[in-house]
């Protein structure tokens, strides 16, 4: 496996590189950060829905979406970024994601100690403090043939533009997110009152990695590689993926008798999930599920939707085709079960009521 410490990147190269790398194929442990500030969806996210888009425009701040799942992030040179690429069929690596962050977790969090900061993994995918302060985010995804793992070592964090960042239903509820970012959210600078040398914590950083990973092998990024990288760089930070088609009104809408657009939401220990359905007479015709959890394959929200159409919207019907499109897709969702897609998509109540 490759080592490419790539030191400061431009922003979008930050979330492009590990996309290019596991299209490739090529394992490899990528240390970077990004030069500048900005903003990434999760992959199962509704992107209206989560990010205030008339600040990030005040703010001049950019957006991309990734191809791994989880909620929406800022991300700026105050954090170090480790990916871990491999391929999917490397048996070295545990199949299910629960194992995998168990296992690359260890990295980060023996990195935290070595500086003074006692962590641990708490399910589903954060690294908190012995004070229960999250510290660090986790993340995976199948990308090609490959598999990803990503996360950060958080030197600084800017609590004040994420607060702004989120879409919030009015200002008096933004200062209550506020208040939970800067109590609950962590860094370096606030355990312990000041930033280690970047050099050094990416040095244990490394070293740690390679306890877990073997040695790795040191390298660069060639011009070739790079200008793929640029390619899925525009592809990323594009309209047409960044606010690919989901739903945008959070309301239960009759059309007329029997027919119904009804717009859900339920929160799943691994994270929120959202449908928009049409249903007629009670059978669901069409529906899309957001989120902001995790899955492998990501193409198995399209089984679980797939299989889901025409159904009765009927809590047993429902949870039999979605446990049949669990077996059928292989799926793998870190605190969503079958069971709370099933509660999303029959719940009685508006999504937000």
């Amino acid at each position: 496996m490759y080592l490419v410490n790539l030191g400061d990147v431009d922003w979008d190269v930050s979330q492009a590189i590990y996309h290019t790398l596991a299209r490739l194929g090529i394992e490899a442990l990528v240390i970077c950060s990004p030069k500048q500030q900005y903003v990434s969806v999760g992959y199962l996210q509704a992107t209206e829905k989560e990010v205030d888009l008339d600040y990030l425009e005040k703010a001049g701040l950019p957006l991309i979406r990734r191809e791994v799942g989880g909620g929406t992030c800022l991300l700026d040179n105050g954090q170090i970024f480790y990916h871990v690429i491999w391929n999917k069929n490397n048996t070295y690596f545990p199949k299910k994601f629960s194992d995998i962050y168990r296992m690359l977790s260890v990295p980060p969090i023996e990195t935290y100690g070595k500086f003074g900061i006692k962590t641990d993994f708490r399910e589903v995918n954060d690294i908190i403090t012995a004070e229960g302060r999250k510290i660090a985010g986790l993340g995976g995804a199948n990308i090609g043939n490959s598999m990803v793992f990503v996360g950060s070592i958080i030197l600084d964090f800017d609590h004040d533009t994420m607060a702004k960042v989120i879409r919030v239903p009015d200002e008096k509820f933004r200062d209550k997110v506020f208040k939970n970012l800067k109590e609950y959210v962590s860094s370096m600078r606030k355990e312990l009152g000041e930033i280690p040398p970047r050099n050094d914590v990416v040095r244990v950083l490394i070293e740690n990695f390679q306890k877990t990973l073997g040695r790795l092998e040191p390298t660069g990024i060639k011009e070739d590689t790079l200008r793929k990288v640029k390619e899925v760089a525009n592809i990323l930070v594009s309209p047409e993926f960044v606010f690919r088609p989901t739903t945008k009104k959070p309301d239960r809408v009759k059309i007329k008798s029997g027919v119904e657009l009804i717009y859900t939401s339920h929160k799943a220990k691994g994270g929120l999930i959202r449908t928009a359905q049409d249903v007629v007479e009670d059978i669901i015709r069409d529906i899309g599920i957001t989120g902001d959890f995790t899955m492998n394959p990501k193409e198995g929200i399209e089984t679980i939707e797939e299989r889901v159409i025409d159904a009765k919207r009927d809590k047993g019907k429902v949870l039999e085709r979605i446990g049949d499109a669990y077996d059928e897709g292989e799926i793998d969702a870190p605190g969503v079960t079958p069971e709370d897609f099933t509660e999303a998509i029959i719940k009685e109540s508006p999504e937000g009521q």
